[in-house]
């Protein structure tokens, strides 16, 4: 384990202690930004698994909307608003949003601080494409359950939410950050309204186990799927 990890399961760890289960992703952040610790999940390149999984689809955004839910610094955002997504980048601590934004001048991705947890009124079913990579895994239960309720609810419809996560089964111990998800977990991304198009559980040789899963909410009458 690295340095920054042991840091983040520490902070993690106190913050699920007093009560305040996000409240590590802000410490983390502005720890980094001091220079006291290097952030683990930083890897200064979008995820492969979403990389990948829009490559196959030959993905085009075509001026359609899109969002990263907890875009961190910010490399899965600007991967969405290069394949033609107007994108919106959400986290919930305001460092790692002024970090993004310094890292990324002249972006096109609007960045902002948002909560999963108490979505704006005029986010909800506004998006043609959701992106959930590894924001659910760095959650305890609770409030993870709830997260995972929220999450869909930004689908618009006929939009599509891509869900990438680390994967275990509901028996095995899991002492994170991160908190491996179980399959139920993953399938209840389709419990508000969503459907679910593709589950995969992804066993690399040299890598963690996870899920890749892909949902869709019917399109309105008359809309273009």
């Amino acid at each position: 384990m690295t340095p920054g990890e042991q840091a983040a399961r520490r902070l993690a760890a106190e913050s699920v202690a007093a009560d305040d289960p996000t409240g590590w992703f802000e410490r983390v952040y502005a720890a980094a930004e001091a220079g006291h610790v290097e952030i683990p999940w930083d890897q200064g390149a979008p995820g492969r698994l979403l990389v990948q999984w829009a490559r196959d689809r030959q993905l085009r955004g075509d001026g359609r909307r899109a969002v990263v839910v907890g875009c961190g610094l910010g490399e899965d955002a600007e991967f969405i608003a290069g394949c033609g997504f107007d994108t919106m980048g959400f986290d919930i601590s305001a460092t790692a949003v002024r970090t993004a934004q310094r890292r990324h001048p002249g972006s096109r991705v609007r960045y902002t601080t948002g909560d999963l947890l108490n979505l704006p009124a005029d986010w909800l079913q506004a998006y043609d494409l959701v992106i959930e990579s590894n924001t659910l895994q760095a959650l305890s239960d609770p409030p993870r359950a709830s997260a995972i309720a929220s999450v869909g609810r930004l689908a618009a419809p006929g939009g599509t939410l891509l869900a990438v996560a680390r994967a275990r089964e509901p028996d095995q111990p899991d002492d994170g950050p991160p908190w491996a998800l179980t399959r139920p977990e993953i399938e209840a991304l389709a419990s508000p309204g969503l459907r679910a198009v593709l589950i995969e559980d992804l066993r690399e040789t040299g890598a963690p186990r996870r899920w890749r899963a892909e949902f869709s909410r019917p399109a309105a009458d008359g809309q273009r799927p």
